[in-house]
């Protein structure tokens, strides 16, 4: 049986969505008293226009369903194309990060922890087994936002689906990948 989505602004992405910055397991402030949240960056190939197609239409949903927080005190609602939305082109806002060549990319997040599973919807509990640079889908919903005098589309982040492993993202060296020769690195012989 095939469960329909019927909320215009929930998104459920393609499977080759890459996980970045993933800060799932536990909720983390992104300034000095500011509250905190679970968080992931999604990396989207431009290739996956479907997926492309729904993030919009959910913005523009989001938009329309928001337009009166988007007026805030003024009479007229700004235009969708003047204000700040999630979606974002990697090879415009990160050129210099492989991981975002070709690809589009969201920043969601939000309070309540995301329930994340396998590619057969069991619960995965292993940290380690979340990390970035996997593969997956995310259930995501876009919302209109005014605050502090800034207004737009942000999306939020529901629950996470990993589909399969990918090369680790980030800096940090494996321990399988420092210790992988045998020679003995001894200086003093």
């Amino acid at each position: 049986m095939t469960k329909v989505n019927s909320h215009p602004t929930k998104v459920i992405t393609g499977k080759d969505t890459r996980w970045s910055y993933a800060n799932v397991w536990e909720p983390r402030a992104s300034a000095e008293g500011a509250t905190p949240k679970y968080s992931i960056s999604l990396i989207i190939p431009k290739t996956d226009t479907v997926t492309i197609a729904k993030i919009n239409a959910a913005i523009e949903a989001a938009y329309n369903e928001g337009q009166f927080k988007l007026r805030g005190n003024g009479k007229t609602v700004p235009p969708l194309a003047s204000l700040k939305t999630p979606l974002r082109d990697g090879d415009v806002e990160r050129p210099d990060d492989p991981a975002y060549k070709n690809a589009y990319f969201v920043n969601a997040n939000g309070t309540q922890a995301p329930e994340i599973v396998d590619a057969a919807c069991n619960p995965i509990l292993v940290h380690s087994e979340v990390y970035s640079g996997v593969y997956g889908r995310a259930s995501i919903s876009f919302y209109a936002y005014s605050s502090n005098g800034s207004r737009g589309i942000a999306c939020g982040l529901n629950n996470l689906q990993k589909i399969r492993d990918g090369e680790p993202l980030g800096s940090k060296s494996t321990a399988e990948s420092d210790f992988a020769t045998d020679e003995s690195e001894d200086f003093l012989d």
